[in-house]
């Protein structure tokens, strides 16, 4: 991992750039009109320990730089030489430098390290031919596995359940530009009827490898299977609009209802016992 830090000590950068333009003087050469001064601050981290590089260049040519394994400044080119001699004299600088390992190299280590070494993204397989042919005859077989962080992957091929390495061809990683990665690995092939190909992936953010296989099928086998599928979706259609119109046939029966009216009888009739007589209406709701 490498950290590269813009913003540096005002008085360092500022005492580089004199003694850049000293010792062109003092060689006798004459300063151009247009120059390029650049410095790197470069941080390495690797299995918890962090170097530092303070490298100097004019007109895109090193020529000096501090090591923090050394301790020093060394010159890279000639016009180094009096540079890294005098600031190898320094020990206030010196000094300053060696801390910077501390201060800006583990400070931001710590800082991007949630960020990037622990971040993980699963990855996404795909199993595929590259092209539509009748089995026995030559193909390739691609496994495109994509979206994963870290770089780190590992992709295996098996046939019926023993792994193939002969006729096995990759590419580099590839970039996708939001902090992932793709790759393509292709197994050379000539499949017969009811050959299992698998590709294996593993990577850091599975607790177990991931597995996709391909069955060689005919194509009247494949067709066949097709048609069955088809099949079984319109069966489940079928039996889905069946379903609907029996529940809406139930409701209808549902909405009859039959309630009673009762009408007070005659003054005259009450004498007689009968009490109410009763009407029957049938509305349908």
């Amino acid at each position: 991992m490498v950290l590269q830090v813009s913003a540096l000590p005002r008085t360092v950068a500022l005492t580089a750039l004199l003694m850049a333009l000293l010792t062109a003087v003092v060689q006798g050469r004459a300063t151009t009109e247009n120059y390029v001064y650049q410095r790197l601050f470069e941080c390495y981290a690797f299995n918890g320990t962090q170097h530092l590089l303070d490298r100097l260049f004019y007109n895109r040519e090193e020529f000096v730089r501090f090591d923090s394994d050394l301790g020093e400044y060394q010159a890279v080119t000639e016009l180094g030489r009096p540079d890294a001699k005098y600031w190898n004299s320094q020990k206030d600088i010196l000094e300053q430098m060696r801390a910077e390992v501390e201060r800006v190299c583990r400070h931001n280590y710590e800082l991007e390290d949630p960020l990037i070494l622990k971040r993980q993204v699963q990855p996404k397989v795909n199993v595929s031919p590259s092209k539509k042919g009748p089995l026995q005859h030559h193909n390739l077989l691609v496994c495109h596995v994509t979206d994963f962080y870290p770089g780190s992957i590992q992709v295996r091929w098996f046939l019926n359940g023993q792994e193939e390495t002969a006729g096995v061809v990759s590419t580099n990683l590839i970039r996708n530009g939001d902090w992932t990665f793709q790759i393509l690995v292709m197994l050379e092939m000539m499949p017969q009827q009811g050959d299992v190909y698998t590709c294996q992936v593993e990577h850091p953010s599975l607790d177990s490898p991931v597995t996709v296989e391909w069955k060689a099928q005919s194509d009247s086998a494949r067709s066949k299977m097709l048609t069955g599928a088809g099949s079984f979706v319109l069966g489940l259609l079928i039996c889905g609009v069946g379903i609907v119109m029996h529940r809406r046939s139930k409701k209808g029966k549902k909405a009859c209802k039959v309630s009673r009216t009762y009408l007070p009888l005659p003054y005259s009739q009450l004498f007689h016992g009968e009490g109410f007589s009763q009407k029957r209406n049938v509305r349908k709701l």
